[in-house]
């Protein structure tokens, strides 16, 4: 579903929302990965960039179904913007599952894209969710067109560090 009310982006262009849901299987998997590979194409990223976005959806999707709910789809909400792509995946879980953040996968995953979060949530606070309070793991991702990185927290001229 492609939804075109976005909000009026400074070019004049409306954010899009496509949502997605395939099952946790991993032959529809690779579906997801073409669609995010598709999509940063047609925004003109460049062939690396597309490149890593298209694992670091794979890394996050396969995440995801390795601690669904059986028989649950995974969900995926693609956002373009004028600065870029951002994606929320989602997929039900037991009340209380985190998503795992350890590990090479999620190091690989950091690497490949300008952001990343990850949060146990409910379909209360997800894109595309059914407004209940059933349990979901989300995985966010934001990938930036080149030269629309926005500022770091504190202005360019601070050295703002993360507490341990």
């Amino acid at each position: 579903m492609v939804d075109r009310r976005g909000a009026v982006a400074q070019d004049g262009r409306r954010a899009e929302r496509l949502e997605l849901r395939v099952p946790t299987t991993p032959t529809q998997l690779p579906a997801v990965r073409a669609m995010a590979g598709d999509l940063a194409i047609r925004m003109d990223y460049d062939l690396d960039s597309v490149e890593d976005l298209r694992l670091a959806v794979d890394e996050a999707c396969a995440t995801l179904a390795a601690i669904g709910l059986p028989e649950e789809p995974l969900t995926v909400v693609f956002e373009t913007t004028r600065t870029g792509l951002h994606i929320d995946a989602w997929v039900p879980t037991a009340e209380g599952t985190d998503v795992p953040r350890d590990g090479f996968g999620w190091a690989v995953l950091q690497t490949l894209v300008d952001g990343v979060e990850a949060r146990p949530a409910t379909q209360a606070e997800v894109p595309a969710g059914n407004g209940a309070a059933t349990a979901v793991a989300l995985i966010s991702v934001d990938k930036f067109l080149p030269g629309q990185h926005p500022t770091p927290v504190g202005g360019p001229d601070r050295n703002v560090s993360v507490a341990r």
